[in-house]
């Protein structure tokens, strides 16, 4: 179940990123580290980006990621899974989640993310989900960065 992100939610989902490295990795340029939880949730920017949890059946929080309009593109940021819950189909239900959230709310029909591309485990799963690496129309000011594209 897809739920809206709050505050609330914080706790655990910093818990999920041990070290500078892996907090880069995931939130792109520009999020403080070492972080507050105060801090981290300013970073998220929600106000902006629309943030959502996935909760399992149980109601454990098993994934976190946000969309917004990006290209006329419902673009994916920030996606996450709970290292407890890794390896079992997590990624796909919450890219699939977010994108029909993304159309309903956005109005478009297709999508797009940015991944590193040493990030091989995310690669993989967003092609799963069937994105295909794009072309940017600009250059992307990340090294190592990807461009990925689904049409929906």
């Amino acid at each position: 179940m897809l739920v809206p992100f709050t505050k609330t939610h914080i706790e655990p989902l910093t818990s999920w990123f041990k070290d500078e490295v892996s907090l880069a990795k995931w939130s792109g340029p520009g999020f403080r580290y070492p972080f507050t939880e105060d801090t981290f949730f300013q970073d998220l920017n929600t106000e902006k980006l629309a943030s959502f949890c996935l909760l399992s059946e149980q109601g454990d929080f098993v994934a976190f990621g946000q969309f917004y309009n990006r290209l006329d593109r419902i673009h994916l940021a920030r996606l996450v899974v709970n290292p407890a819950f890794r390896g079992k189909g997590i990624a796909a239900r919450l890219i699939n989640s977010l994108i029909q959230k993304g159309k309903a709310q956005l109005q478009l029909n297709s999508a797009s993310l940015f991944v590193l591309s040493d990030n091989l485990p995310a690669v993989a799963a967003y092609q799963k989900s069937g994105f295909m690496k794009a072309q940017y129309p600009t250059r992307i000011p990340l090294e190592n960065c990807e461009y990925m594209v689904k049409t929906c």
